[in-house]
């Protein structure tokens, strides 16, 4: 389960219901990584040095196949992977979907079924197809 922040609501019911328009975060969508969870207000604590970045996803129905089930939801249908650290980035708890590589807006967040310690001199980090679910109810 995933939440939907407030900003994403926003936008959301300001579509709808006032048919003001929102185009979404287009072609790409970005995969951060949080050491300190994340809310629907936004915040947490976003790993940061030691070569991390947002992982870029091609926002298309590939990389998040059709909504399904009851609650709606998607999960990734290709992996995900993050450039090999090269300095400690601490135990990651949560992940979210952002609409830019950099600052933009948190739109969804979850925590990790296991929190996971990266250090430097691991592999890349990366999240297999399905890992990664964000569900509507």
């Amino acid at each position: 389960m995933a939440g939907k922040t407030n900003y994403l609501e926003g936008k959301l019911l300001d579509l709808i219901l006032s048919n003001t328009a929102y185009a979404g975060p287009g072609a790409t969508v970005w995969i951060g990584l949080y050491t300190a969870a994340p809310s629907d207000a936004g915040g947490g604590t976003e790993v940061s040095g030691g070569s991390y970045a947002r992982a870029a996803v091609t926002n298309n129905t590939t990389n998040w196949p059709l909504a399904t089930g009851a609650p709606r939801s998607k999960s990734n249908g290709a992996a995900i992977a993050f450039a090999a650290p090269t300095a400690n980035w601490g135990t990651v708890t949560h992940f979210g979907i952002f609409d830019a590589l950099s600052g933009g807006n948190l739109l969804y967040w979850a925590a990790l079924t296991t929190a996971k310690t990266i250090n430097s001199g691991d592999g890349a980090p990366s999240f297999a197809i399905g890992a990664l679910t964000v569900s509507e109810d």
